[in-house]
């Protein structure tokens, strides 16, 4: 299952620190605007807990953590829905994304300067979405177009797309993202070609000096007093602080860095997880002796979907899945044990499979 998260700003918000802090792939940074071309785009493991309990109760040569790709797009400017700034290819890479991250600069630093002359997060984050609502406009009016051909010649299906298309324009026009409007499935499929870059799950950052990296400041204050009423994370994050973390080679030496600055982890790892949420994921297990793997499946999946997600062939052939449930095992220690204790059960094809399921599954082909 291949996904796509997207990290967003204004140039100089500290996109590209955070890409490098997460990413297998290592970008340019500079103190000046508009110094990248095109969007870098590295891989991430999603960190969990859970691999390291797994393994510590069955021996494995090798563990496979879920793996997500990051898309560090540049900066965007006001007025790159109209080509300003690097313009709109950069538009286009947010379309391909499937969630979005948007980093807000909420420090002060008399040498990096603010393309807007002035620091203030929300209004930042207000020019952002007013850009992506704009090139949703765009789109809008000219599938309305299209489908008003249709309303010519009388096409009922067409009529009541034109309502729906109306909806959605008279709610861009009120500077209003997609992900407000309340509608329907049906009028979901609608618009469903377009991807509408507004409706994409999106959650906030608020990059801030190391001083502020535990308890936040009046500039993060401003944030989630202005996004209480969204249904979205506000997450606070040094991103000079997390690149000194980054930079440590021996996990001990993190440790102990973290420790100093008064932190339990890396706030990267807290956002790789709250961007793995923010599209309705969870994740199952495979164990054995040649690997313990993590498997991303979204909500609700039943247990032959999930085995499509590990090869096709399983899914067309699924007979049953074998499933411990992972409070128990790491309970009891081993699957003999859950057999014994009766925590192994015995799954068909109407079983949703949980988040932390092990699976074991049974498929003639």
């Amino acid at each position: 299952m291949g996904l796509k998260c997207g990290i967003i700003g204004l140039s100089n918000s500290g996109k590209t620190t955070l890409f490098n802090c997460m990413s297998n792939t290592k970008a340019q940074t500079t103190n000046f605007s508009f110094s990248t071309s095109k969007s870098n785009i590295g891989m991430i493991s999603v960190p969990d807990a859970r691999l390291a309990e797994l393994e510590a109760r069955q021996q494995t040569e090798k563990i496979i953590p879920v793996t997500v790709d990051i898309v560090d797009i540049p900066g965007l400017a006001k007025g790159a829905s109209k080509g300003e700034g690097v313009g709109n290819s950069f538009l286009a890479d947010i379309r391909n994304c499937d969630t979005l991250v948007l980093v807000l600069r909420c420090f002060d630093d008399e040498n990096l300067v603010h393309i807007e002359g002035s620091i203030d997060p929300v209004r930042d984050a207000e020019l952002v979405d007013f850009e992506l609502q704009v090139k949703d406009l765009e789109s809008i009016e000219k599938k309305m177009a299209r489908v008003k051909k249709m309303v010519k010649v009388g096409d009922k299906d067409a009529k009541k797309a034109m309502v729906t298309l109306q909806k959605y324009k008279d709610h861009f026009e009120s500077l209003q993202s997609a992900r407000t409007l309340n509608v329907t499935e049906e009028e979901a499929k609608v618009v469903a070609d377009l991807c509408l870059l507004s409706d994409k799950p999106i959650m906030y950052v608020c990059n801030v000096d190391d001083a502020s990296a535990i308890n936040g400041n009046a500039y993060v204050e401003n944030v989630i007093k202005e996004l209480k009423e969204e249904n979205t994370e506000v997450l606070v994050i040094a991103g000079a602080l997390e690149a000194e973390i980054a930079e440590l080679e021996e996990e001990e030496d993190r440790q102990e860095f973290l420790k100093d600055a008064g932190l339990t982890e890396p706030g990267v790892n807290k956002l790789i997880r709250a961007a793995y949420r923010s599209l309705n994921l969870q994740s199952f297990f495979t164990i054995g002796p040649k690997e313990i793997r993590a498997w991303t499946i979204k909500n609700g999946m039943t247990a032959p979907e999930a085995a499509g997600v590990i090869h096709s062939d399983l899914e067309r052939g699924f007979i049953r899945a074998e499933v411990m449930k992972y409070a128990d095992f790491i309970e009891l220690g081993s699957e003999n044990a859950c057999k014994e204790k009766g925590k192994l059960s015995v799954e068909g094809k109407k079983y949703t499979v949980g988040d932390g399921d092990i699976l074991h599954i049974r498929f003639n082909v």
